[in-house]
């Protein structure tokens, strides 16, 4: 007889413990992906003074969704400008200025100021408006 049988052991336990530390190892998972999101949240609210409730609300009002892919934002899966994913991470806006969240709320405002020669339209956002859109991109990558 194996050591395992003289000492009680049943196959049975080893798997109820396995289902308790898998619940137990995927409730603590949950807990730090929601923790790391509201921190990206508040970080993102606090580097660029924007809401980022109201800058979805700002990005389908102004329908950025129709040439951009935005992460979390029902249909945004255009393809005219670049996916605005992952956007804080990236070292240029529109190839041309140090991405800060200032600059990519300029570039919202007014493209064409930047870069006549570009196919973002000017779609009257206004600089408040455009720092919660900022906001939000930062706080989706």
């Amino acid at each position: 007889m194996s050591a395992r049988m003289d000492r009680g052991w049943s196959p049975a336990m080893p798997a109820g413990a396995l289902a308790i530390l898998v619940a137990v190892t995927a409730g603590g998972y949950l807990v730090d992906r929601y923790k790391d999101r509201l921190e990206r949240q508040n970080r993102a609210e606090l580097l660029t003074g924007g809401s980022i409730r109201r800058g979805k609300m700002q990005i389908l009002r102004y329908g950025c969704a129709g040439c951009h892919t935005i992460e979390g934002i029902p249909h945004a899966d255009g393809l005219v400008g670049p996916p605005l994913t992952t956007i804080s991470r990236r070292v240029y806006v529109a190839g041309m200025l140090k991405n800060t969240p200032d600059n990519l709320a300029r570039w919202i405002v007014d493209p064409r100021g930047i870069n006549p020669q570009t196919a973002m339209p000017v779609t009257g956002i206004s600089p408040a408006e455009a720092r919660d859109v900022v906001a939000y991109l930062y706080a989706h990558d």
